[in-house]
């Protein structure tokens, strides 16, 4: 039995992942979605490697092996920290539409607007990260209901998490890792995640949908997780040769 450990992006928590669940734990592997520290309900400060040891945490206090682990957006950076942490308890990671981990560099610093923007859209909401407005959602496969939900549901993200520069052991494109790149926010993959599927152990898989597809296609999402977590059972799609390409804007 695979084990699904679920970390959705910025504001959100292990709520996110509410209908895919039922579609991963139908197909028999167990689930474990996550709310990192500082989000939902306890809005406290939290900085980046406190998020990476909420995951490793998970993991070895439940003894998970067959991991495969799970980074939608701003979560495929602490994620992919942890994704070389926990040895080989570690199937797969999977990164969704995500933010990759750099050594060295932060969230923040490579931001699509400029991280002088969002260092101080940051410090003008007291070192918190705002949620999205519904008009933000727009383009991205969502319906209104849907919209209403995640605005609903998120609260502030921690700024110290955006700040604080990850840190790797290892090369990440040696990690066994699928990406996943959700077409309506953005053609391409960002120049640094295409420089990674030029590794024989990354994969990239393309859906038609927007960049929260947990809500807009639940179900193919969790489809291609299941896909991603038996790779040997699907035709070979990898992506090695990739050329660089540009960064996409909407990533967060």
């Amino acid at each position: 039995m695979t084990e699904f450990v679920l970390v959705a992006g910025a504001w959100l928590g292990s709520w996110a992942w509410d209908e895919v669940v039922p579609q991963l734990r139908a197909a028999g592997h167990g689930t474990h979605p996550l709310t990192l520290s500082g989000l939902g309900k306890q809005g406290v400060p939290a900085g980046q490697q406190a998020h990476v040891q909420d995951i490793v945490d998970e993991i070895e206090r439940q003894d998970l092996r067959d991991v495969v682990l799970v980074g939608h957006s701003y979560s495929g950076i602490p994620v992919g920290q942890a994704a070389e942490r926990i040895g080989d308890r570690l199937a797969r990671v999977v990164f969704v539409d995500a933010n990759v981990p750099t050594d060295g560099e932060s969230f923040v610093s490579g931001w699509w607007e400029g991280p002088a923007k969002l260092e101080a859209s940051i410090a003008g909401n007291g070192g918190f990260w705002a949620p999205l407005t519904a008009a933000d959602y727009d383009g991205q496969g969502l319906t209104s209901e849907q919209v209403a939900q995640i605005v609903g549901g998120s609260t502030p993200h921690p700024g110290a998490s955006l700040s604080e520069p990850a840190v790797l052991a290892r090369p990440l494109g040696e990690l066994p890792a699928t990406y996943v790149k959700c077409l309506l926010d953005g053609a391409e993959p960002s120049d640094d995640v295409a420089d990674l599927l030029t590794s024989e152990h990354w994969r990239l898989v393309e859906m038609d949908t927007g960049h929260w597809p947990m809500f807009s296609q639940p179900r193919e999402l969790a489809r291609t997780l299941l896909d991603a977590a038996f790779p040997s059972m699907q035709p070979d799609r990898s992506s090695k040769g990739l050329a660089s390409t540009s960064k996409s804007s909407a990533i967060r």
